[in-house]
């Protein structure tokens, strides 16, 4: 049994979409699911962050500096304009993931700190939501 939980851990670090069918697979109870995909989606969360502050100082170092040309009118520049660290840090994380999200940030130069508060609540949230649909959608089968 505690393989079949750090299995689910493991593969809620990388993606939670994986990770809460696998522990319904596994017939892991959804209480178990929920506390160890959220556990392990926040591992990932904070994994994703130190990562990325290591990444983008390495490549800062041999990057060249180029003139700034900043167009307002970009698809990224709306979005982020319209909604912010919340709607990176938050839905971002709901739709695809907590590490792509973080990755996005660091590219725009995002508060870190910032970003990992809502890249949390966003994980704590999904993992609610997706565990409650498999659960009952568990029921509707059996």
């Amino acid at each position: 049994m505690l393989y079949k939980i750090l299995t689910v851990a493991g593969l809620a670090t990388f993606e939670i979409y994986a990770a809460i069918p696998a522990g319904f697979a596994f017939g892991i109870s959804p209480i178990t699911i929920f506390i160890t995909t959220m556990i392990g989606g926040l591992a990932g969360v904070f994994i994703a962050a130190f990562l990325g502050k290591h990444i983008q100082q390495y490549i800062n170092r041999f990057r060249k500096p180029k003139p700034k040309k900043e167009d307002k009118n970009t698809l990224i520049f709306k979005i982020w304009e319209k909604y912010g660290i919340i709607g990176l840090g938050f839905f971002g994380t709901l739709t695809v993931g907590a590490p792509v999200s973080i990755g996005v940030g660091t590219g725009l130069n995002v508060s870190i700190q910032k970003l990992l508060v809502w890249c949390c609540i966003g994980v704590v949230t999904r993992c609610a939501i997706f565990t409650t649909l498999g659960h009952y959608g568990m029921k509707l089968i059996n």
